[in-house]
């Protein structure tokens, strides 16, 4: 696949063999294909390791994290589980959510808790909100304690982070997702594994090693669950799909 971006001519060029398609760049199609190409330029230059919220590194687009929020808006949900801790940053934004609507708190679990890590999360104004557990997310003491954790009633949102083999995730959605009320979503993070094999760091099977095959393979075993992309609250432009390295992660609820 190649693509040309032409400013001159406000147009952008996709060459796929011997077709050659041309879009507007005003266009729905002319930005999805510009977009396309920036995600992949994004993961070579490993852009996303250059942000941080409130002092942590977060390690995401900065699109997945505000659309993820106006989810978290809506759902205002009293917990939300996150697998995968790193640096804490994503932790900390969940946490900065909740201390701003004055409501919610936020479980993470990692394999591994580095202890600078740690130490700078439980230093952090907004770890009020957030309960630390180490161990796999899988192993069955983990989940029993996250269940612990969360109330009779209580709505949970749970986010998926840590390892994205599709096993490992689909061992995730399998063990959290009795946790997950009709309504709310298990989110699958970094799909995108797929449209970037073959760039740095990238793994000769993750056309189908990847979270995004996980979530298919779920849903596909599990009626209760669909892949639903949460409707834009807004938008007077012609886009009408997120720019994200989350493609296809947001798995509802339905029954």
């Amino acid at each position: 696949m190649i693509t040309i971006i032409d400013e001159e001519r406000g147009e952008v060029v996709v060459k796929d063999g011997e077709t050659e398609t041309r879009h507007s760049l005003a266009s729905n199609e002319g930005f999805a294909a510009v977009s396309k190409a920036w995600l992949r330029a994004g993961w070579d230059a490993k852009y996303v390791y250059s942000f941080a919220w409130m002092g942590r590194p977060i390690i995401q687009l900065p699109e997945d994290m505000i659309r993820l929020q106006e989810v978290i808006y809506a759902l205002k949900p009293d917990v939300l589980v996150e697998t995968g801790v790193a640096h804490g940053g994503s932790l900390i934004f969940y946490a900065s959510l909740f201390e701003a609507m004055g409501h919610g708190r936020v479980v993470g679990i990692d394999i591994e808790i580095r202890p600078h890590n740690r130490a700078a999360i439980e230093a952090h104004p907004m770890k009020k909100r957030i309960e630390l557990i180490e161990g796999s997310s899988t192993a069955p003491e983990v989940v029993a304690q996250v269940k612990s954790l969360i109330k009779p009633g209580e709505k949970v949102l749970v986010v998926l982070d840590s390892n994205h083999t599709k096993g490992h995730v689909l061992d995730e959605l399998r063990a959290y997702g009795e946790m997950v009320e009709v309504g709310s979503y298990i989110v699958a993070t970094d799909g995108i594994m797929a449209q970037v094999k073959g760039g740095p760091r990238t793994g000769d099977d993750w056309d189908w090693n990847n979270p995004k095959a996980a979530a298919y393979a779920f849903v596909a075993e599990d009626a209760r669950f669909v892949i639903e992309e949460p409707a834009f609250p807004f938008n007077e432009g012609v886009v009408t799909e997120r720019v994200t390295y989350w493609p296809d992660a947001f798995i509802k609820r339905i029954a």
